[in-house]
Parts: structure tokens; sequence; C-alpha cells
């Protein structure tokens, strides 16, 4: 049996006919950060390569990379970290991200078996 295609019947209802559902929207997020968390690293590490600028221009602080890792952007961060090799030699990034990345994969999995199971 097809599933029909969600219908808005209020007024806010606009965005969920949109994307589809919540997790469309959730999806959207993941996509959307996890790419500007890649370029964001691209971006650093270029600034970094760059002697005559180094001085006058300013590089991506390293709390703003942990921020965008934390938002939902851990794996664009990991991408960005292996293909820029950038901050692969700092422990707080290469212990750091993939920490963050596993809170992001354990804790809803944790949630929804509670949800599902224990509840």
């Amino acid at each position: 049996m097809m599933k029909s295609a969600y219908l808005p019947e209020e007024r806010g209802d606009w965005i969920w006919a949109l994307v589809g559902s919540p997790w469309g929207l959730l999806a959207l997020w993941l996509i959307a950060v996890n790419l500007v968390t890649f370029f964001v690293f691209g971006i650093d590490k270029w600034k970094a390569k760059r002697k005559e600028t180094r001085e006058t221009t300013r590089r991506v602080p390293e709390r703003t990379l942990f921020l965008l890792a934390a938002l939902g952007g851990s794996v664009g961060a990991l991408l960005g970290m292996r293909a820029f090799h950038h901050k692969t030699l700092h422990k707080t990034f290469r212990f750091g991200i993939p920490a963050i990345l596993i809170l992001q994969i354990v804790i809803p999995l944790g949630l929804w078996v509670w949800w599902n199971f224990v509840r």
C-alpha cells in the first residue's frame, strides 16, 4: 500500500510539506552543517599555509571548529581533517572529534532503545 504525501493542514505546516517530515528537515540540517564544517576546515588550512597573510588574516578559532562538530558536523570535521591534513597532530582534535561523533550516534540510539523497549 502506498503512503500518501503529507499535505499541510495548518498555517505553519508549509515547512513539513517542503521537506516531507521532521526527519527530512534533520537530514537537510546534517547535510548543510557537515558541508559547512568541511569547508571551514579547508579555509582554515588555507589560511594557515599562507605565509604572507598569516599576520593579517584571522584564523578560525579551534572553539568554532569544535562547535561546528558538536552541532552535527562531526563527519564533515573528520573528512576535513583527513582531506586537508588539518589539525591531525592536535590530540584534542584527533580524539575529540571522533568522541563527538560517537556521542552523536550513541545518545540518539540509546534514547531510541529506551523509548521503544525500556519505557
